[in-house]
């Protein structure tokens, strides 16, 4: 049987105060049961930690040995708990996020602001990647929640929608199709177009419904960041298509946007997380502001 903590608590008021009443006031535990306690862990141990062959408790060899170990003991006892107790009440601790670079700079930005301003002492990680990768930093636990599309044949991955996203065609000022109010899939053939990263989720859409609507796409060239898409089409190198979330980020540039119709395809994206796996309080605390976040986003 391993000593209590009561009993190492016991064990250090008498050693240090060497006297059964000051130590029954230091811990608020009656003499008796202080005495039965010394005499718990002394029977544990397997010898005498003090001598009673005078009025005053003195420590024996072995006593001597054991009391730094004991205070360490209760030391790491109560940090330990102190951690733990920052760690339910959100006063410390770190959370890492994974998510596509459209929520990431779309959804994140102000989401991260009132997580820190409300938890100053949480750290946060957010890694903007594509959405496989995203599924793989939850599966390996590198990432506490990621942000996404949902999951493809992965049972191991829970998924909770948050928002629906639109694919938008983006188009310099002036362009033709900025004077209609909506723009079919069809009218994007034949106008040069500026794609986006061929691994992206979002490209992947957009070519399977070009093949849906049997229109090729006019690709002049491909780039990997949505900033530089916009800044290609600002320019006037051509048109392209991004989800209509990600167009905040490029706003302003001399460019615009009209909803893509015939086929009208919403893109769902919410949060994924590991089946049977229990969220820290923190990261849980930031699901619930990034679901009220997406909410005020998609009303």
């Amino acid at each position: 049987m391993n000593p209590s903590i009561r009993q190492l608590d016991a064990f250090v008021a008498v050693a240090q105060s060497r006297s059964l009443a000051e130590a029954s006031e230091r811990i608020h535990l009656s003499q008796p049961a202080i005495s039965i306690a010394l005499r718990k862990l002394e029977e544990t141990v397997g010898g005498a930690l003090f001598s009673r062959s005078t009025r005053q408790l003195t420590l024996t060899p072995e006593g001597e040995a054991f009391l730094p170990v004991a205070i360490r003991l209760l030391h790491d006892w109560t940090d330990a708990f102190e951690d733990l107790d920052e760690l339910f009440s959100k006063k410390r601790g770190k959370v890492t996020v994974a998510a596509l670079p459209t929520l990431a700079a779309g959804l994140l930005p102000g989401v991260i602001a009132a997580f820190h301003a409300r938890y100053p002492r949480i750290n946060f990680a957010l890694h903007d990647v594509l959405a496989e990768q995203v599924n793989t930093m939850v599966r390996e636990g590198r990432a506490d929640l990621g942000l996404s599309v949902p999951p493809i044949d992965s049972e191991d991955l829970a998924f909770e929608p948050v928002l629906e996203d639109r694919y938008v065609a983006v188009c310099p000022l002036g362009h033709p199709l900025l004077e209609r109010p909506q723009v079919t899939w069809h009218q994007l053939a034949g106008h040069p177009f500026i794609g986006i990263n061929r691994l992206s989720s979002s490209r992947q859409d957009i070519d399977r419904i070009m093949a849906e609507v049997g229109q090729p796409l006019d690709i002049i060239c491909d780039a990997s960041q949505i900033a530089t898409v916009g800044r290609m089409v600002a320019a006037g190198v051509g048109i392209s298509v991004l989800p209509k979330l990600s167009f905040r980020q490029i706003a302003g540039h001399g460019i615009d946007y009209r909803p893509l119709e015939s086929p009208d395809v919403s893109r769902p994206l919410g949060i994924v997380q590991r089946r049977r796996h229990a969220l820290s309080t923190a990261a849980v605390a930031l699901r619930e502001m990034i679901i009220e976040a997406a909410r005020i986003t998609d009303a």
